[in-house]
C-alpha cells in the first residue's frame, strides 16, 4: 500500500491525537528499519523505549510464536507458565517480592496509587491518603496518573482531576521534606524524568527522602516505566541509587513490543492487596509474557555492562558535535541540549534517515539496547552532519 493511501485512511478513520511524521514504517531488523518507499532509517527511539531488542528479534519472535501455538489468552482465573516465570525473573532481578500484571505504564501507575492508599488505609484508617509527586514528572494519561503528573500543560480540559496529589520540587530537599506531612501515604519519583526533559535526580536527594520515608512509614514509589528493564545500564535505575522501594511501576521494555505493565511490591507492601482489590482481563497474557521471558533471560550482567558502554560512547561522540551544550541522562536514555531549534534538528534527522525523539527542548535518544556499533556510528554520522549544517 502506498504512503498516500495509508495516510488517507489514517486521516479518515483515526482520531488525531498524535502529531505523526509523514513516514509509514514497513519493516526492520534491530535498529535499522525501512518505510513503505524503501528508505532506510537508523532508529534511536525504540518505539519510545519499548523495543528493547530492536525490530524483529529472532529469539523474541520464536518465543511468542511458540506460545501462540499453545494458548493466546486464558484470563487470570487460571494459571499459565509464562506469567509466573516473568514474575519470578523480575522479582529476582529487582529485589521486589510480588508482581501484579497490567498492560501499560499508566495502568501500572494506577496500580501503585491504589496499592499505596490501600496499605495506608488498612494500617492507619481514613485521612492518610495524599501522594507526593515531583514537579516536572510524568506518570501517564489516565485520570489518576494525569493528576499525579507534575506538569501544568497536562492539567486542563478534563476537570475535575483526582484529589490527593501534592507536588514537590525535584532535587529540593527542603521543599520536599516540607510536603511530607501527616496525611501523606506515599511519594512517587522517576529516577530520570523522561518526558520532563531527561533530568536525573541527585543521588543524595533521593537517599535522603528515602530515609525519611522509611522513618515515617511513607511508601517510596519509583516509576520505572521508561527507565526500567536495562535502559539505564542496570535492571532498574533505582539500583544505582542505593535504595529498595516499597512499590515500583514498570512497562515499555518489559514486553519488547507487546503491551505489558507491572506493579512490583516490596516486603512492606507484598500483602496489601487481596482478591477483588485490583484486576486486569489481559494482565499476564501468556503470549506477551513469553516474549518478556526472552528479554529477561538476556538481561544479564554482561548485557547491562554493554548498555553502559554504548551510553558512554554516545555521550563521548555527541559532546564534540556542533551546537551541543549539555548531555543528561543515564545509560542509553539521553537528552541532548542544543543552542539551535530542536524541532528543526529532529525533522532534518528524519529526512536524513535518523529517528530521534524530543523531550521538551531536548533531543532524546532511546536506542534499542541491542543496537550495534555499526548502527550507532551510522546514526551519529547523520546527527553530526545535521548539526554541522544548522
Amino acid at each position: 500500500m502506498s504512503f498516500d493511501s495509508i495516510q488517507q485512511k489514517d486521516q479518515e478513520y483515526i482520531m488525531h491525537t498524535y502529531g505523526r511524521y509523514p513516514v509509514a514504517l514497513d519493516h526492520g531488523k534491530n535498529a535499522t528499519c525501512y518505510d513503505t518507499n524503501g528508505k532506510e532509517y537508523i532508529d534511536m527511539t525504540s518505539g519510545i523505549g519499548v523495543n528493547a531488542l530492536g525490530f524483529s528479534d529472532k529469539g523474541w519472535i520464536d518465543a511468542i510464536t511458540a506460545q501462540l501455538h499453545k494458548l493466546q489468552h486464558t484470563s487470570n482465573l487460571y494459571y499459565t507458565t509464562p506469567c509466573g516465570e516473568v514474575a519470578k525473573l523480575v522479582c529476582e532481578k529487582s529485589g521486589m517480592k510480588k508482581m501484579f500484571f497490567a498492560n501499560s505504564g499508566a495502568e501500572a501507575n494506577e496500580g501503585v496509587i491504589k496499592a499505596a492508599r490501600k496499605y495506608s488505609f488498612t494500617k492507619y484508617g481514613h485521612g492518610r491518603n495524599t501522594i507526593i509527586a515531583l514537579e516536572n514528572s510524568f506518570h501517564g494519561r489516565t485520570m489518576a496518573t494525569l493528576s499525579a503528573t507534575g506538569q501544568d500543560a497536562y492539567h486542563n480540559y478534563f476537570f475535575p482531576f483526582v484529589n490527593g496529589f501534592v507536588f514537590a520540587k525535584a532535587n529540593d530537599l527542603e521543599d520536599t521534606i516540607s510536603k511530607l506531612t501527616g496525611d501523606v501515604c506515599a511519594i512517587i519519583m522517576e529516577m530520570v524524568q523522561g518526558e520532563g526533559g531527561v533530568l536525573p535526580l541527585d543521588k543524595e536527594y533521593v537517599k535522603a527522602i528515602y530515609d525519611i520515608c522509611k522513618e515515617k512509614d511513607i511508601l517510596f514509589i519509583v516509576d520505572e516505566v521508561q527507565t526500567g528493564v536495562g535502559r539505564t545500564g542496570s535492571f532498574f535505575s533505582y539500583q544505582q541509587f542505593g535504595i529498595q522501594p516499597d512499590l515500583v511501576s514498570c512497562a515499555k521494555g518489559l514486553g519488547g513490543g507487546l503491551p505489558i505493565g507491572g506493579v512490583l511490591f516490596g516486603e512492606k507492601t507484598e500483602n496489601c492487596l487481596v482478591a477483588g482489590d485490583h484486576g486486569s482481563t489481559f494482565g499476564g497474557n501468556p503470549v506477551v509474557c513469553a516474549g518478556s521471558i526472552e528479554i529477561l533471560n538476556r538481561l544479564n550482567d554482561e548485557f547491562l555492562a554493554d548498555v553502559k558502554k554504548k551510553g558512554e560512547f554516545l555521550r563521548k561522540e555527541i559532546s564534540s558535535m556542533p551546537h551541543v551544550t549539555d548531555i543528561a541522562g543515564m545509560g542509553m536514555m539521553l537528552g541532548i541540549s542544543l543552542d539551535v531549534d530542536t524541532k528543526e534538528v529532529i525533522q532534518k534527522c528524519l529526512d536524513s534517515g535518523l529517528m530521534v525523539l524530543s523531550a521538551k527542548t531536548k533531543v532524546r535518544l532511546l536506542p534499542p539496547l541491542t543496537i550495534t556499533r555499526k548502527e550507532l556510528e551510522k546514526g551519529l554520522t547523520i546527527l553530526a552532519e545535521v548539526l554541522k549544517n544548522m
